[in-house]
């Protein structure tokens, strides 16, 4: 082979690895070409954009700004542990919630059906009223006052108190008032004949000696009161 075959062989292989690296070099004339344009705007929008904070940042800000992140190391590493730690119970906790979230909806939306939400609004509402009409001290004696009548309502809990009162209440649907006509000493005596006149007077009586404790109780009262007062 003559050196000119040589030369040429060489010339070859050199030219077959520079193929490679001026397909590179090319590529990134195009791409240098392609981004001159976009790196024209991108620095033109930085330039505007920095406009609206120059007046308001400096470059020592930055520096100290930077500084005092230096200064809190451990409270950054600190406040990054509390974040995974809290990023660990959000893990934790979201099958819970995943599950009691709808449970929830449908318990609230029961209630809402059943109308428990709007006798609650209506309560709510109630007691606005209540504020707007009477002072606290209004209040504080109503609930004096409720108390007693809680007290009043238990001993009217016992069962001959309540077949009492309902005997009472049945009273006067049975009375004909149309029909009564006025009564003398002797139609007084006559009326007495009949045996229902006979035991209401009977009942007229129990009456009367029970109420006879109403004066002992207000005697008890006057003199618990006395002895208060002295």
């Amino acid at each position: 082979m003559t050196n000119e075959e040589l030369i040429l062989e060489r010339l070859d292989r050199i030219e077959a690895q520079l193929a490679p690296i001026s397909y590179t070099a090319g590529g990134i004339k195009e791409l240098k070409e392609d981004l001159i344009p976009l790196s024209g705007q991108a620095f033109r929008l930085l330039v505007r954009e920095l406009e609206d904070v120059e007046t308001s940042f400096q470059l020592e800000d930055l520096l100290v700004l930077f500084k005092r992140m230096l200064r809190s190391t451990n409270d950054i590493k600190f406040a990054l542990d509390q974040m995974e730690g809290i990023v660990d119970l959000v893990t934790t906790l979201e099958p819970l919630l995943k599950s009691a979230v709808p449970q929830i909806i449908n318990y609230l939306d029961d209630l809402e059906q059943r109308g428990v939400l709007r006798v609650m609004q209506a309560m709510l509402d109630v007691r606005a009223k209540i504020a707007t009409v009477y002072t606290p001290e209004d209040i504080d004696q109503m609930g004096d006052g409720a108390v007693s009548l809680l007290g009043l309502t238990k001993k009217l809990s016992d069962p001959q108190a309540t077949a009492f009162l309902e005997k009472i209440a049945d009273l006067p649907a049975k009375i004909d008032l149309s029909g009564s006509k006025p009564v003398g000493p002797f139609g007084l005596f006559g009326a007495l004949s009949s045996k229902e006149a006979r035991k209401g007077l009977g009942v007229l009586m129990e009456l009367t000696k029970a109420m006879g404790d109403l004066k002992n109780g207000e005697n008890r009262i006057t003199t618990t009161e006395s002895e208060s007062l002295a």
